[in-house]
């Protein structure tokens, strides 16, 4: 279906909608529809080759100018140094067009705002989980989009879109940072925000910035940071503008017709033809919600891979049913907008895993090819993916990174385990209180964990899912907060033991020099990061204040306001990723590596991987004895061939009842 004459609204009028007392849409159940559909007769097949090259670099490069722009002058410390935000370029289908990183979704803003009324110049904002179709998933995350003009003077039209979103230090609520671990409302999670003209043809509308400032513990810093995205999305536009001026109009976008296309076409050839035909289930847990007590908060996927003759076409459809029902705390995410695209986008990357090598797996984009080649079936509202309103959301980290897993887990039954085992790779941690000179202060940081193992490789050590993001360096955060980073450094043993060792996560002591109070919204605390094919589950996380103090105590991962006095350290370790295959076939010389380099303890060296070690570490002559380490590893049992292809650690049976596996995690 050709849509190059579609810049009218989306909106379908004879669709049904669903209103709040204020008359309000709460709900995608449906109030509109975005077809996907293509900018040229041909999609794209009839561009220049060489041309459609030119321009998605070109892309690539509005969108790095973009993000590059926002961290130099934005100012809060979570999207100055951390670089918790991402941008993207969108086309006027609202199609995304890169896949360097994921975004959020123009939906919200064509829905509301017809494009053939928007001018040059104006920006639009939103933050409304429940009104952003699925592409904002917590209040803080903040979302400015600047539509793209082309054309000549006096027909100038909507070419595409430019976009920033990115996780804000304060946006009001109950708790500083805006993400109260107990919450179980909305209204208690900061201002929400549906989508407005923040800037109308190049003039901000300051009462609508004063709004926004007015509800913010961090002012000036809110509003440094919307004008540096704002900013930034401007200049995106023209660079984007220039680009369709160069060329012209029909042949710029031919070349994204052809972009999004040959993006499916990979993914089909090389992706889905890894996994055979048919049909797999598999489950994992969220284990609190902040609210109720721990229990596994169910999130389960059953993966149908339809055969090339399908009637409806040869994909994925991913069934949620079995999922959860919405929690009363803040874990639940509004993943069934909008037919679930945002999703579909955020799940894509796990795909990636099939690719021949790991080199060709970095050069595959997800952008909105991948929409065609997933189908998303959900439950009826009520669930941990289907909320419904007001129903509080800003600790849905808990859930779409769980998905990941969970896909990537049914997945690895399909394809013999040939995927990743689990990682944990977001929490939020932070201090909040009055520094030395009595002024106010909140610092929050977004801590990485370890990847899991492949079936190639070892994981990788403290990533994080927000792609360029880092951990605040201890520099500045000792300068400008009333505390002392006293050691940053891996933690010993936090990955899953494994042929392919899971990465390890951080491990950070924190003394704090004035009173304070510290903040923590995590999950894998009780259930970590699962093992695969043999292989052993990561560590939790975990947080101690006073370590081998008078006042020592643990803190549970979801805290608003934990006391701590001067003096007190606060230790910090985040999650290690699952291990892939059995421990005991590990060569023992990476194990004798991984010791020397303090990523195993000597301990685990035989407890976990069977290798008797030898020499010392303090002379450099550690080695290993083969004739022990093959008697050793020849004592220890053989694996049964109906043990579960999944290992959850010990925390599962804690909630479980005892139990050490989940029905889904036997083949």
């Amino acid at each position: 279906m050709c849509l190059s004459c579609q810049t009218a609204s989306v909106q379908n009028p004879t669709a049904p909608r669903t209103f709040t007392h204020d008359g309000d849409i709460t709900s995608r159940r449906a109030p509109t529809q975005f077809p996907f559909g293509t900018l040229t007769e041909d999609a794209g097949r009839s561009a220049d080759p060489v041309l459609v090259e030119i321009v998605q670099g070109s892309l690539a490069a509005v969108e790095h100018e973009v993000e590059t722009a926002i961290a130099r002058t934005s100012r809060s410390p979570m999207i100055r140094d951390a670089h918790d935000f991402r941008a993207g370029i969108h086309d006027r289908l609202l199609r995304k067009l890169t896949g360097r990183s994921y975004s959020a979704l123009v939906h919200p803003v064509a829905r509301d705002f017809p494009i053939e009324e928007m001018r040059e110049g104006d920006v639009f904002f939103h933050n409304d989980v429940y009104l952003s179709e699925g592409g904002i998933g917590h209040l803080p995350d903040l979302c400015v989009t600047v539509p793209v003009f082309a054309g000549p003077e006096g027909e100038r039209r909507v070419v595409g879109f430019i976009q920033a979103f990115g996780h804000h230090d304060d946006i009001g609520g109950a708790v500083p940072g805006s993400m109260p671990s107990h919450a179980t409302s909305v209204f208690e999670e900061g201002l929400a925000v549906p989508p407005i003209k923040l800037w109308d043809a190049g003039v901000p509308n300051r009462a609508a910035l004063r709004i926004m400032t007015r509800n913010s513990r961090m002012p000036e810093s809110l509003a440094a940071d919307l004008d540096a995205e704002c900013s930034a999305c401007l200049m995106g536009a023209r660079r984007l503008g220039e680009l369709f001026d160069r060329y012209g109009i029909e042949t710029v976008e031919a070349c994204f017709d052809a972009i999004i296309d040959r993006s499916t076409e990979t993914y089909r050839r090389e992706i889905l033809s890894k996994i055979p035909v048919g049909t797999w289930t598999w489950e994992d847990y969220a284990e609190h919600d902040g609210v109720d007590e721990p229990q596994l908060h169910t999130q389960r996927i059953t993966l149908t891979r339809t055969a090339a003759d399908d009637p409806e076409g040869e994909r994925l459809i991913l069934d949620f049913a079995g999922t959860s029902p919405q929690a009363k705390g803040p874990i639940n995410h509004c993943g069934d907008y909008s037919d679930g695209v945002f999703l579909k986008k955020w799940l894509a990357p796990i795909l990636r895993n099939l690719a021949d090598t790991p080199e060709r797996m970095a050069e595959l984009d997800v952008n909105e090819g991948v929409v065609p080649l997933i189908e998303m079936r959900f439950p009826p509202p009520g669930t941990l993916l289907t909320p419904v309103f007001p129903a509080p959301t800003n600790a849905r980290t808990f859930v779409i990174l769980r998905l990941l897993g969970v896909l990537a887990g049914v997945i690895a039954k399909a394809v013999d385990g040939r995927m990743p085992a689990d990682q944990e790779t977001i929490r939020y941690t932070g201090v909040y209180g009055e520094d030395l000179e009595g002024r106010s202060y909140l610092m929050r940081e977004v801590l990485g964990g370890g990847s899991g193992g492949r079936y190639y490789a070892d994981g990788e050590d403290t990533i994080h899912v927000v792609p360029d993001s880092r951990n605040l360096p201890s520099e500045f955060t000792e300068s400008r907060f009333p505390f002392v980073v006293e050691s940053l450094s891996l933690a010993m043993d936090s990955g899953g033991a494994g042929q392919f060792r899971g990465g390890l996560g951080y491990e950070k002591h924190i003394r704090m020099l004035k009173d304070a109070h510290f903040m923590s919204i995590a999950d894998r605390s009780i259930l970590a990061c699962w093992g695969v094919k043999g292989g052993k589950a990561g560590k939790p996380f975990e947080v101690t204040i006073d370590p081998g103090g008078p006042n020592e105590r643990e803190v549970d991962a979801l805290a608003d306001a934990e006391p701590v006095v001067a003096g007190e350290t606060i230790r910090i370790r985040t999650t290690g990723g699952g291990g892939w295959g059995n421990p005991l076939d590990r060569d023992p010389e990476l194990v004798v590596r991984d010791v020397v380099w303090r990523k195993v303890s000597p301990e685990a060296a035989l407890a976990d991987y069977g290798v008797v070690l030898t020499g010392s570490l303090e002379d450099d002559s550690l080695a290993y004895d083969a004739d022990a380490t093959a008697a050793e590893r020849a004592s220890r049992p053989a694996p049964a061939e109906d043990d579960a292809f999944f290992d959850r650690g010990p925390g599962y049976g804690v909630l479980a009842g005892g139990a050490a596996a989940a029905a889904v995690d036997l083949l």
